[in-house]
């Protein structure tokens, strides 16, 4: 039973953007301090792509998404979700752009005092009125997209393992069907049997949902085996954009260094094999 998509009349973007591009950063300053993390960074995510989002450890790329999702404070740039300014919309409206958002955070962040099952209810209970039947059923349903064992319902997440934690935090993100994914790290932790298969979930889910998928990781496998595009933060902003080949053919030093390093080649040519 899949809920109703949340259409509402937000849902169109102005008539200057592009209607494909569900999320638009542009010009985006994020500072603590004296310390400037992002410098003028603009980002446009596309409906339906799957982007990948790399960089150096401390570069931002967390920073982005919590600032994008409202977590972290701006010093000044726009943000547009669905088309709608995220600083002007009323608290109506912001409700409506966040119940189309999905987010697993690094590590999983599951409530330990819940169960998978009562995890997966959070965003219902926040956002919707529904009797609790109903919110077992939609969060059983979840259960079984992302590809967990029936029992798992009722377990704690102490009673997990990584790659089971990962997938209840991904059918948590899924709870009210949303429009995009955030993915922090999702692979991170994973052995690489178990990183596939998340992989191969994150896609399946793209192409039956008709998600967009917002993945920010380090994680090679992920960049050459399921991502559209990639966008890469370096220098406090994106320094390329592109597809893997666009990778490939940049002479920029890092992006240089991180794809077409020694791993990087031998998964290129794993991938053309």
């Amino acid at each position: 039973m899949a809920m109703e998509s949340h259409t509402t009349d937000i849902d169109t973007a102005e008539p200057h953007e592009d209607a494909d591009v569900v999320l638009a950063a542009h010009d985006i300053t994020v500072a603590f301090g004296d310390n400037v993390v992002l410098d003028k960074l603009s980002l446009d995510v596309r409906r339906g792509e799957i982007l990948g989002f790399v960089g150096a450890s401390g570069a931002g790329k967390s920073v982005l998404l919590r600032t994008v999702l409202g977590l972290t404070k701006k010093r000044s740039g726009t943000i547009r979700l669905f088309g709608v300014d995220v600083d002007k919309a009323t608290e109506a409206e912001r409700m409506l752009v966040d119940m189309r958002l999905g987010v697993l955070f690094q590590h999983g962040a599951l409530f330990s005092a819940l169960t998978v099952l009562e995890n997966i209810q959070i965003p219902m209970r926040e956002y919707l009125d529904m009797p609790k039947a109903l919110m077992n059923e939609l969060a059983l349903l979840k259960i079984e997209l992302v590809g967990l064992p029936a029992d798992a319902a009722g377990k704690f997440p102490s009673e997990l393992s990584g790659g089971m934690i990962k997938r209840a935090a991904l059918a948590r993100a899924l709870a009210l069907d949303p429009d995009i994914v955030f993915l922090d790290e999702p692979t991170s932790g994973l052995d690489p049997i178990g990183a596939a298969e998340f992989d191969e979930l994150v896609v399946k889910l793209r192409d039956t949902m008709g998600l967009t998928v917002y993945m920010v990781t380090h994680d090679l496998d992920s960049l050459f085996s399921v991502c559209d595009r990639v966008a890469v933060l370096g220098k406090k902003r994106v320094l390329v954009e592109g597809t893997i080949e666009d990778m490939l053919a940049s002479e920029e030093p890092w992006v240089k260094s991180y794809f077409r390093g020694k791993r990087a080649r031998q998964l290129d040519l794993a991938a053309r094999a």
